[in-house]
């Protein structure tokens, strides 16, 4: 009578399991940013990629305009480049939409000082990114 020896079967199941929990984690890119909550409303899905223009809680501005290979995300940028890139984005894509992803132990004014270069950079509207708070 035959049989199937399973253990090697479950040693290389182990092996990838640990090597999945190992490398996930190093995938996640981004900035760290501690977003304020609110219960808001979700906006509904849009074909077109967003700019998203991050402020980190020591004040930098970082911009991400959701087209891959033209700015690097991890480069931060100051309010001079932030309206120039604006600029060339609003050219490129008319409607794209704008939202500002800022750290909630950040200074209202200087989230304030860059909703008013986007302005200046031509966005009509501006949208606010939360956390939804937690029950």
């Amino acid at each position: 009578m035959s049989q199937i020896n399973v253990v090697p079967l479950i040693d290389v199941m182990l092996v990838l399991l640990v090597i999945s929990m190992v490398a996930v984690p190093m995938l996640t890119q981004g900035i760290d940013v501690d977003l304020p909550q609110s219960s808001s409303e979700l906006l509904e899905g849009s074909d077109d990629s967003p700019l998203v223009v991050t402020l980190s809680e020591n004040g930098r501005i970082y911009v991400n305009i959701g087209v891959e290979d033209i700015y690097d995300e991890d480069e931060f940028v100051s309010l001079e480049e932030l309206k120039d890139r604006t600029t060339k984005v609003l050219n490129a894509r008319p409607q794209v939409p704008v939202f500002i992803r800022a750290d909630k132990n950040l200074a209202h004014g200087r989230v304030v000082e860059v909703m008013q270069v986007l302005q200046d950079s031509g966005v009509p509207n501006v949208g606010m990114i939360t956390e939804p708070p937690e029950i």
